[in-house]
């Protein structure tokens, strides 16, 4: 089987639409490794792409006023159990255009894998960004994940991103997010996370509210068990009037798993506000009886319980 189709395989196995990337009307980027097996960009949205000797380089720009209706579909991974994926990206969204991301990175059969992503995004004005990535890992525990954003969001942008971790076994995470928001703009940042075995999470992610009237919310769900680790840092900077933000973390903790979460706030200006909230706390023992009353063993029981967590 060649590594396109080992790629899709897992592709299909997670849940991912495998037509997609037959659509003439989606745009996409298929890569495994170094190599770029598919790309495609549609009017409006111009791709372009380069393999470097240990990964890809990616240059995605969306015309002003252009908004994509389709989302763009990226997918990158290794599928052998030994590799090194380096990805950089930049983004740009000329004022008021409009794009969806939906971006899978598959590493099914890890023992030795590193996947590296340094990302640069430019929101323009009154531009919007969504951007959802979903991890699946095997069950080796043998990848090292690194993705470094920095995202400047333009008066009146808005920035959704969501990174899902919750299949296989995470490995090594240390991921590291700066957003920086103006005037009326939206920021909006979710990470989900499920660890175990030996598992290290590390995540750093900060919002820096320079404009007037602009808002950023920092939301952590993770849950650790077995002798994972996890250290979630958001933080959040309020400097201009009527700047709101918050930070939310929630860490469910079993077994001889440590979590550490550090909410920082700081707010330079008097018309500012920035709020934050953290709990780490083990499965909650009335939810717990309760599913047990209706039936459920005590594994499965835990594990409707951590699924409501990460959702």
């Amino acid at each position: 089987m060649s590594e396109n189709d080992l790629l899709l395989e897992a592709f299909g196995s997670s849940g991912g639409d495998r037509e997609v990337f037959e659509d003439l009307e989606v745009a996409h980027l298929l890569a495994v490794e170094h190599r770029i097996l598919s790309a495609r960009q549609v009017q409006g949205l111009k791709v372009d792409t380069e393999e470097t000797p240990h990964g890809i380089v990616a240059r995605i720009r969306v015309a002003e006023d252009v908004r994509i209706s389709n989302p763009v579909h990226l997918c990158f991974g290794v599928v052998h159990s030994e590799g090194l994926q380096q990805i950089e990206m930049d983004i740009v969204l000329e004022p008021y255009s409009s794009v969806d991301f939906i971006a899978h990175c598959l590493f099914p059969n890890a023992e030795k894998v590193r996947h590296a992503m340094i990302a640069r995004v430019e929101i323009g004005e009154g531009a919007r960004l969504r951007y959802n990535e979903t991890h699946v890992h095997g069950p080796q525990g043998g990848v090292e994940v690194v993705p470094k954003s920095q995202v400047q969001v333009g008066e009146g942008g808005r920035f959704n991103s969501e990174f899902n971790l919750t299949s296989g076994r995470v490995g090594s995470l240390d991921m590291d997010y700066t957003i920086t928001g103006y005037a009326d703009s939206v920021t909006e940042l979710i990470a989900r996370v499920s660890g175990s075995g030996s598992d290290m999470i590390k995540i750093r992610e900060k919002i820096v509210l320079e404009g007037e009237n602009s808002r950023g919310l920092i939301k952590s769900r993770i849950a650790l068990r077995d002798h994972a680790s996890a250290e979630i840092i958001g933080s959040t900077s309020g400097n201009a009037a009527g700047a709101r933000g918050h930070v939310d973390c929630m860490e469910l903790v079993r077994d001889q798993a440590v979590a550490r979460a550090v909410p920082i706030v700081n707010v330079t200006h008097p018309l500012a506000k920035v709020t934050h909230e953290a709990a780490i706390g083990t499965v909650d023992q009335r939810q717990l009886e309760t599913l047990l009353a209706h039936g459920l063993s005590p594994d499965e029981a835990v594990d409707v319980i951590i699924r409501g967590v990460l959702r």
